[in-house]
């Protein structure tokens, strides 16, 4: 089968390697445009483009995709079907229309839940059970369309966004081979009304922690928002990164830090309490408690606040 790919992040790089390992026929490949990255802001391919040039396969990067005139590569492309993933940008109808069988969409969750753009941070911050993978015909809606497979996963006690990622990435490229070669006997199946959620794209701004939260809300925001934007606190004037708890006993005023072990950092919870276990203090790296200990003192009595509050 004859098709083109269009995807940006690692998420949908994974699916084209398994496309093409697959042995699918890729004329075309469409990615977001070169992006700055790092502390030299050099412009940066996407994984997508990286795994496109390194199979010589043509690469288009439009900043939008509503001016007919960016349409002329994938018209000339002339693929049986177009495979999205994560792309980034949105397909107006007469680019879903190109593609003699249509388009079809690898959405990490199991539809209708968590439509939109962050399903993997959503569902681990909401404190899901299982997610999944689901493969669907596109439509003009926001991940609206009809149903051709799906696959659940469950959502492990200890999975950041980064490791449910991978797992989910692995589980997308597997679902989209296989529904490519199934594609003539899968009956499209309408999603149900009921049930439906969004997920919103992430902001910078929720990366601060609200101590007068639950501790189990919290915990699982440190986990959704890692590796970004990733969760912040603030001791004075410095913004504390967190990246990993787990639950403690105890109680006190929110953000107070109750016991201060190697094994741990305890601070209170409006509802209940947490050991912070792996932090980052400004200009550091990632590390251990005991080892942010070391170089970053704290003792029981002291409070955290959210960044920006005094």
């Amino acid at each position: 089968m004859r098709i083109a790919f269009a995807g940006t992040p690692e998420f949908a790089a994974v699916a084209l390697r398994a496309l093409l390992a697959a042995g699918f026929e890729v004329p075309l490949v469409l990615t977001q445009p070169d992006r700055p990255a790092g502390r030299g802001q050099k412009l940066v391919a996407s994984p997508v483009k990286q795994v496109a040039l390194e199979h010589g396969i043509a690469v288009h990067q439009p900043e939008k995709l509503r001016d007919p005139a960016t349409h002329g590569p994938l018209i000339e492309a002339a693929p049986e079907v177009l495979v999205v993933a994560a792309y980034g940008l949105i397909l107006p109808q007469a680019v879903l229309d190109i593609p003699r069988r249509g388009c079809i969409n690898i959405h990490a969750s199991l539809l209708p839940r968590w439509r939109g753009a962050a399903p993997i941070q959503r569902c681990i911050e909401a404190g899901d059970a299982e997610t999944g993978v689901t493969i669907m015909r596109m439509e003009a809606g926001l991940d609206t369309g009809p149903m051709l497979l799906a696959e659940a996963l469950p959502i492990g006690a200890g999975d950041t966004a980064a490791t449910l990622h991978d797992k989910l990435a692995a589980v997308g490229g597997q679902l989209i081979v296989d529904a490519l070669r199934r594609l003539d006997a899968l009956a499209p199946v309408p999603q149900p009304e009921a049930g439906v959620t969004y997920a919103s794209k992430i902001e910078k701004s929720e990366a601060a922690i609200d101590w007068r939260r639950p501790a189990a809300e919290i915990e699982r925001r440190i986990r959704a928002f890692d590796p970004f934007p990733g969760c912040a606190t603030r001791l004075g004037d410095a913004t504390i990164k967190l990246w990993r708890a787990e639950s403690a006993e105890g109680a006190g005023a929110p953000g107070a830090i109750l016991a201060v072990a190697p094994e741990g950092i305890t601070v209170a919870c409006g509802d209940g309490a947490l050991r912070l276990v792996e932090l980052q203090k400004p200009g550091g790296r990632r590390l251990g408690s005991r080892d942010f200990l070391l170089g970053f003192p704290l003792a029981a009595g002291q409070r955290f606040s959210p960044p920006g509050n005094s």
